[in-house]
């Protein structure tokens, strides 16, 4: 079986860091990626990984708030009684 010795690739985009830089200066090149900039790590001559900006979500997640279902649902006296054995089997993988 022959080993395969990667090419070196030239980057699409985005500056080239070397592993050792990228590792020293991690935070600098995080904020660059959230800044936008696409910044490529390479082994040597070979790119190897990328940091991008990750994508926001289409709408910002709201914090919840405790009691916002209040008046809305109802548990009934059973819910607080245990659970049969069985059932308690099933939930612990017996």
């Amino acid at each position: 079986m022959r080993k395969t010795v990667p090419r070196p690739l030239k980057p699409l985009s985005g500056r080239v860091v070397p592993i050792h830089e990228a590792k020293t200066h991690l935070s600098k090149l995080v904020a660059a990626a959230e800044a936008g900039e696409e910044v490529v790590i390479a082994r040597g001559d070979v790119p190897v990984a990328k940091l991008v900006p990750l994508v926001a979500p289409a709408e910002p997640i709201r914090k919840r708030k405790a009691g916002t279902l209040k008046g809305r649902i109802s548990l009934g006296p059973e819910f607080f009684d245990p659970l049969p054995d069985d059932e308690i089997a099933l939930w612990e993988g017996r």
